[in-house]
């Protein structure tokens, strides 16, 4: 079993935390108030964890996060992960949703209709979304619940993280805006896509 090692560093949003090993992300906490929480909750998902000075690959992740939480359109579906062993079903849905960009959105619905699984399947989509480990370049916040409606999210501010991180991009449903336009309020522009290539 490959070593893990891991970093906290701090974003526009607060406090993240990241962990890889010699295959590649293993594990992303998004965004906390402190990095002593940020570490917690990494910790608690790969407890072997060492902390480290990234390498130049992991390095180049952790400025991309930073300039994704200041609004800059970035591509992370290039990065290398490392998911362990997951659920073959899960595995599909990963991949799936690696390929909804910036600024995009799908639904549950759709992701498991895109998979051959039937409508039925949608409920088995969103239990890979809250099991994800590498939350944001996985984008599961990009994956909304029927008719626009924001549905769950698993990360540290629930429902309002992944409004916020959709309001960077531009693309908060409508239904989403109109219960909170001012939590989806932001002054970001909107640079040219940036792909991160390892």
């Amino acid at each position: 079993m490959s070593e893990h090692h891991y970093e906290i560093f701090e974003t526009a949003r607060g406090f993240v935390a990241i962990a890889w090993n010699a295959n590649g992300i293993t594990c992303l906490r998004l965004p906390t108030r402190t990095s002593a929480t940020a570490e917690q909750a990494l910790v608690r998902r790969v407890p072997a964890a060492v902390r480290a000075t990234p390498p130049a690959s992991i390095a180049a992740v952790i400025a991309a996060v930073q300039r994704y939480f200041t609004g800059e359109a970035i591509d992370f579906s290039a990065v290398a992960v490392d998911l362990g062993t997951q659920d073959p079903f899960f595995t599909r849905v990963y991949a799936a949703l690696r390929t909804v960009g910036w600024g995009r959105t799908t639904t549950y619905g759709a992701i498991a209709k895109e998979l051959g699984a039937g409508l039925a399947a949608a409920r088995d989509v969103g239990k890979a979304m809250a099991a994800n480990p590498v939350p944001l370049i996985v984008p599961c916040h990009r994956v909304l619940a029927a008719g626009g409606n924001i549905g769950g999210f698993s990360a540290p501010g629930g429902a309002e993280t992944k409004i916020t991180m959709l309001a960077l991009e531009g693309a908060v449903p409508q239904v989403v805006e109109k219960q909170s336009a001012s939590q989806a309020a932001f002054a970001f522009g909107e640079p040219p896509q940036r792909k991160i290539a390892h």
